[in-house]
């Protein structure tokens, strides 16, 4: 017999929440959704106007955040919104008796997310709300399958991961105003590139945490302030050395990671997994295509919320370790390459 559906409201009306977050939640067999609120009513009723059964909040309505926290039938709240607003809005929510999963990164630096952490511990009954972070490379079909061959292959002595991407003016993710301007570190290397690090994170497991990075940032675009583009060395706990590069405003493209084992190599690329076992034959392996893991994580916590106990990928502390470093490499480069150690990778 399946347990009853578990209310939601979803906490922003941005491209993400209509394209990603509103199909994950009418995809899970544990959800329903019941409010949606943002700044306007209009943007509000614009993301599920074809949505039987929603209603919709605002700060230009009658009906206000304060009065959808306030609804008994509401268990959990997904966030998305601007990085400099949102840990605000999630507090409310916990204090309100809510679960909340909120967009990455964690916050727009290390000291601001780890105030929010702190204060979450220390306000929070938390075996009764949890605050989770959703990230959704670390549920990628591809990334988590080839962390399986990793382990399978032994410890890791390398790794490399390259991306590159044009981020054009008047892409529909840059127009966004907060993006646009960001008020914020990194720019696009925070906002996208904070995915990237939780796969790499992913893929090297946890016998090989960074503990030490040298990197060197430009822009290279002057649409894409402050930098956007970081090249990066990192020490790993196990005395190897990986590669880290990511540019969203150049004319390379694709995205790939590399990884080196004891006994045997790994290439991760979009929805494929090619494995060489030393002195073996390479074997490629196609994955189903999970469309950017969302469906995947927020089944995931519909499922956490119904078992009562939250999906380690979640919690925040694993956020929090994210965001150290792209803040370290962010630091290092504006420091011309100076090494930074790590302190919070977990």
């Amino acid at each position: 017999m399946n347990p009853p559906l578990l209310g939601v409201a979803i906490i922003g009306s941005g491209i993400f929440v209509r394209e990603q977050h509103l199909p994950a939640v009418q995809a899970s067999p544990y959800l329903t959704l019941k409010a949606i609120y943002s700044r306007s009513l209009k943007s509000a009723q614009d993301v599920a106007a074809n949505v039987h059964g929603v209603d919709f909040y605002s700060e230009d309505s009658d009906k206000s955040l304060k009065d959808l926290l306030a609804r008994q039938d509401i268990t959990g709240v997904i966030i998305a919104l601007p990085i400099t607003v949102q840990p605000e809005y999630i507090k409310q929510a916990l204090r309100a008796g809510k679960h909340v999963l909120a967009e990455k990164p964690l916050a727009k630096d290390v000291a601001t997310a780890k105030e929010l952490i702190e204060w979450y511990h220390s306000n929070i009954d938390t075996s009764k709300v949890t605050y989770g972070v959703a990230e959704q490379f670390r549920y990628l079909k591809d990334v988590c399958r080839g962390a399986e061959v990793a382990r399978d292959f032994g410890r890791v002595i390398g790794y490399r991961f390259k991306f590159g991407a044009l981020t054009q003016a008047g892409n529909r993710y840059f127009e966004t105003s907060w993006r646009k301007i960001p008020e914020y570190q990194g720019g696009f290397l925070l906002d996208g590139g904070v995915h990237f690090v939780a796969a790499m994170r992913v893929l090297l497991g946890s016998e090989a945490k960074v503990v030490r990075l040298s990197a060197f940032t430009t822009q290279l675009q002057e649409h894409l302030p402050p930098v956007d583009t970081v090249d990066t060395v990192l020490k790993l706990e196990n005395g190897c050395t990986a590669n880290f590069s990511v540019s969203f405003g150049t004319t390379f493209t694709g995205m790939e990671h590399s990884i080196a084992c004891e006994r045997g190599s790994i290439l991760v690329t979009r929805d494929t997994v090619t494995s060489k076992p030393k002195g073996g034959e390479q074997v490629t392996e196609t994955t189903p295509s999970d469309v950017g893991g969302v469906e995947l994580e927020v089944s995931a916590w519909a499922k956490s919320l119904v078992d009562g106990k939250q999906d380690d990928r979640q919690r925040p502390e694993e956020a929090l370790a994210d965001l150290e470093l792209i803040e370290a490499m962010l630091n290092s480069g504006a420091q011309d390459g100076k090494p930074v150690e790590l302190k919070l990778q977990m």
